[in-house]
């Protein structure tokens, strides 16, 4: 009996110890759709950190996880951050007046052969704001001709997002962090 109780005990502690870390910590989280290529490809499995939500703040580059709708999740990257002004001109993304660079999208547009990735916007036209407003970010997909993004979903309020992520646990020939 002593044993039963033993064994129990440890099922026990070992179920609360998953249960905060999927809660607080960690979670798993697989890519559905192409909207992230090349950068991620559809059905990798990813390990989204829940601590960048209670630690820190979110970066231009950072590729989170969010909730799109009650029952589904969006996997995208941060392009402007609260108080930021955007523009895309000539497939240049312009932050704050600033052009940007974004090395992720290089593979996609030396296959664009010339034709932009991503056409010209301002943040105005796309939301109807000029900044993006406090707690809330501008996302989109490294696929810009094929993402469900900011420009048509509007800004991603801070309480939506899961965390951030950059960790492919699977298949194992992506295992490793996400390059920017």
């Amino acid at each position: 009996m002593k044993e039963v109780f033993s064994w129990l005990k440890a099922i026990v502690v070992a179920l609360v110890i998953a249960f905060v870390i999927r809660t607080f910590i960690f979670v798993p989280v697989i890519v559905e759709g192409e909207s992230m290529m090349p950068t991620l490809h559809n059905a990798d499995r990813m390990i989204v950190s829940k601590i960048s939500n209670y630690v820190g703040e979110l970066e231009r580059g950072d590729i989170v996880v969010f909730h799109a709708t009650e029952s589904k999740d969006y996997i995208k990257r941060v392009i402007a951050i609260p108080g930021d002004t955007l523009e895309y001109r000539d497939d240049m993304l312009y932050i704050n007046g600033e052009a940007v660079e974004e090395p992720y999208l290089e593979e996609f547009r030396a296959q664009m052969n010339g034709f932009p990735l991503t056409e010209n916007f301002t943040l105005e036209q796309v939301t109807g704001e000029s900044v993006v407003p406090e707690d809330s970010y501008f996302v989109m997909g490294d696929n810009r001709q094929n993402s469900k993004d900011s420009r048509e979903i509007g800004f991603v309020g801070k309480e939506k997002i899961v965390g951030k992520t950059n960790f492919i646990f699977w298949p194992l020939d992506d295992f490793g962090t996400v390059e920017d």
